[in-house]
């Protein structure tokens, strides 16, 4: 066995696989207005997140599988949660779709640059965006709240992630244009 594939079964994969696998129950409950028990399988799955993190400093457990499958968990779950939403009426569809396209090109061009061992960091505007939405989108399990005060904050909070996501993406593709393409025409 290659030291790639070494010490990948471990508490922190196992977490992010659990956050993967909790995606369809919460989806469930959303989809039959059980807003209730969609929230407590939503927020157990970020409780995931942010614990299989914690565990995989603390105690030196980053595998190239963690690395790989984390972000990807949490963008699956930010995408199937806005599409439930979607589906629901409660957010609108342009929001979905551009948080759609955006994270497809995310992953294709991220897997492009892992082929080439290249990464991209996340930056303070990417975290920041994902932030704000994933605040946005926790606030759409309360949004009969909301539209009962007449001031929809999930929305308005959604569409400033929305901007912040479009702008970190502007500069994802920049970094991957200086890091990949620009150092070959200067050669």
């Amino acid at each position: 066995m290659s030291d790639r594939w070494k010490n990948i079964f471990n508490i922190p994969n196992t977490l992010t696989v659990l956050r993967l696998l909790l995606i369809p129950v919460f989806s469930y409950y959303i989809q039959n207005n059980n807003m209730k028990l969609a929230f407590v399988f939503f927020f157990l799955a970020g409780l995931t997140d942010v614990v299989d993190g914690y565990i995989a400093r603390k105690f030196n457990q980053i595998t190239w599988v963690g690395k790989l499958l984390d972000p990807f968990a949490d963008k699956l779950m930010v995408v199937a949660l806005m599409l439930n939403f979607f589906k629901k009426d409660i957010i609108p569809s342009v929001a979905f779709y551009i948080i759609l396209v955006k994270e497809f090109l995310m992953v294709t061009s991220s897997l492009y640059l892992l082929s080439k061992d290249k990464v991209v960091h996340s930056k303070h505007i990417g975290k920041l965006a994902q932030f704000t939405i994933f605040t946005a989108l926790i606030l759409c399990f309360f949004h009969k709240y909301f539209d009962n005060i007449g001031i929809q904050i999930h929305l308005i909070l959604l569409w400033i992630g929305v901007v912040l996501s479009v702008c970190a993406f502007f500069y994802y593709a920049r970094s991957i244009y200086f890091l990949e393409f620009k150092k070959d025409k200067v050669n």
